[in-house]
């Protein structure tokens, strides 16, 4: 499995990253399907998206991933990587660390807060969980 995925990354680096900075672009998209059939994979799709999105990936070649579009499982041949080219000496921001997911982990600290903090929201929903089965017991 493991030659199969360098194999993923080299067609993708090869086909579509290396020609998206030889031509200047900030953008480069890739679809799962394409690098299925262009190296003529049998059921492999889940490891061509595993590939495409891994750390080692995008780290080795200076990506950052844009968007990801197709089916809600994230497998799939109709699965579309937008990757934006960064220059070598930019740092890859992790999408966890973007200023709306800060704004909304905030909004969540606030709301467990006014409930006590988490852990007491945590206590208190297990004892009221089990409180209702204890009592169905009895």
């Amino acid at each position: 499995m493991e030659r199969s995925v360098d194999a993923i990354r080299a067609h993708a680096v090869k086909e579509y990253v290396a020609v998206a900075r030889r031509r200047g672009e900030k953008l480069v998209r890739i679809v799962a399907g394409d690098v299925h059939r262009a190296l003529k994979l049998k059921n492999r799709v889940p490891n061509v998206c595993n590939a495409l999105k891994s750390r080692i990936f995008l780290d080795q070649n200076h990506l950052a991933i844009e968007d990801v579009s197709g089916p809600p499982s994230g497998m799939g041949t109709r699965v579309i990587y937008t990757y934006r080219l960064l220059d070598e000496k930019e740092p890859r921001v992790e999408a966890a660390r973007t200023p709306s997911f800060e704004k909304l982990r905030g909004l969540l600290k606030e709301s467990l807060q006014s409930l006590g903090g988490g852990e007491t929201f945590l206590r208190n929903e297990r004892n009221r969980f089990h409180g209702h089965a204890a009592a169905e017991e009895k």
